[in-house]
């Protein structure tokens, strides 16, 4: 998670229209989210450079926001846009943009590169009906922090968990479960951890109707019995990825589950804290079972209305090589899709919890894989919304029914 600047779709527009296209070398726009730590930007000199002259990428940056993200690219490519080249996709797009045909599909060599050497479980985020439409090139996912000085032994289920912080509020201690409640994607990411963790999913095996069942009740049953109890921040209805970061910094919280960018924060915030702040893995549902935790990331894809698409597949694979991937997780903080890296020293020595980050990508879930993700994605943070007002049983029977609604494209999703 990064602070990001906002860049308005004219900035967008008119970067796109300058380079080197008069001088008969191709300038390819790469759209991606906006990247304060240059990492982005250096990848994009380094493929410039490295092509011999071939071709010059200009990174453009997106809005800050997802939504804004999202909202431009779509206008853009439905209009046929073909100054759009590269585009970075969050990992929940690449299924609605290859089912409008705006992104084109991977195929022979640049697919078996694209492949080779990357994590299996970001793969299938860019993947549609059998096909690779984009290429991972970040990722990320969710540990467990807590307070070594409150928690000697971390808690390997959501009960013990539960269960440790009732102990620690009777004691007068820091005691609150920091976890992302607001109606919001981060919502979405919980319960989708959840139901996955309990051995379930939100959709079936085709994506064609809902799947939940009894461990989307479990699932459910766990945020509602957060949101009942002394473990929830009293601000948990309106918390995202930051609030949490800055309660734990704050010394009201024993508990964290979110992204890695948290343990540089807590170093440079409150050094005195940061000496007691451990990591471990995302809470089981069941014991026996592993945790499941949602990925995220972005992918990157190409434009189906480029005018140099054999370049713009060969720079993209560029932009996420060892060298860019390596540099845009020391510098910009987005763990890698290759495997190799996380046995890359710089790596580790950045990342100390590097093999609990690659175990939990090993194991992790996606969210589900269809057109109408955004839909689909609505009606779960709109229902579950505030977690204290889940009633399990009635609450996945509404779930269901929207989502049977929204996969049929009928009713209104609220």
């Amino acid at each position: 998670m990064r602070a990001f600047a906002v860049m308005p779709l004219l900035a967008s527009v008119l970067a796109a229209c300058g380079g080197d296209e008069g001088s008969g070398r191709p300038t390819l726009n790469w759209y991606n989210f906006p990247d304060d730590s240059g990492a982005l930007q250096k990848a994009a000199d380094r493929c410039s450079q490295a092509s011999g002259g071939r071709y010059s990428i200009s990174y453009n940056k997106l809005p800050r926001a997802a939504d804004g993200q999202r909202q431009q690219l779509v206008r853009r490519l439905a209009a046929e846009d073909d100054s759009l080249d590269i585009l970075g996709l969050d990992v929940t797009w690449a299924a609605e943009f290859a089912e409008a045909r705006w992104i084109r599909e991977w195929t022979g060599t640049a697919k078996r590169q694209a492949v080779e050497g990357t994590l299996r479980v970001p793969l299938r985020t860019s993947t549609w009906k059998g096909k690779l439409y984009a290429v991972p090139y970040n990722t990320n996912t969710q540990l467990l922090w807590y307070r070594k000085d409150l928690v000697p032994t971390p808690p390997r289920t959501w009960a013990e968990m539960l269960d440790m912080a009732g102990a620690l509020a009777r004691q007068g201690k820091p005691h609150f479960v920091e976890i992302q409640g607001a109606q919001y994607e981060g919502l979405t990411v919980w319960f989708n951890t959840l139901i996955n963790s309990a051995g379930g999913s939100i959709l079936n095996a085709t994506a064609t109707e809902p799947s939940l069942g009894r461990p989307a009740v479990r699932a459910a049953g766990i945020m509602r019995d957060l949101a009942r109890s002394p473990a929830a921040d009293p601000s948990l209805p309106n918390q995202m990825e930051d609030q949490n970061r800055l309660a734990m910094e704050s010394g009201t919280a024993a508990f964290e589950l979110n992204y890695p960018f948290v343990y540089p924060s807590m170093k440079a915030n409150n050094p005195e804290l940061f000496k007691n702040f451990r990591w471990a893995p995302y809470p089981r549902v069941d014991p026996n079972r592993p945790a499941r935790p949602t990925i995220g990331g972005i992918d990157l894809a190409v434009s189906a209305y480029s005018r140099h698409p054999d370049l713009a597949f060969e720079a993209a694979l560029c932009l996420r090589n060892r060298e860019n991937q390596l540099s845009a997780a020391l510098e910009g903080g987005l763990p890698p899709t290759l495997r190799a890296l996380y046995d890359e020293p710089a790596f580790m020595k950045e990342y100390p919890f590097s093999k609990d980050v690659l175990a939990a990508l090993e194991s992790a879930s996606v969210r589900p894989i269809t057109p109408v993700y955004q839909n689909v994605s609505i009606a779960v943070s709109h229902t579950l919304s505030p977690p204290s007002g889940i009633e399990p049983e009635s609450s996945v029977d509404t779930i269901g029914e929207q989502i049977d609604d929204a996969l049929r494209s009928e009713g209104v999703i609220p």
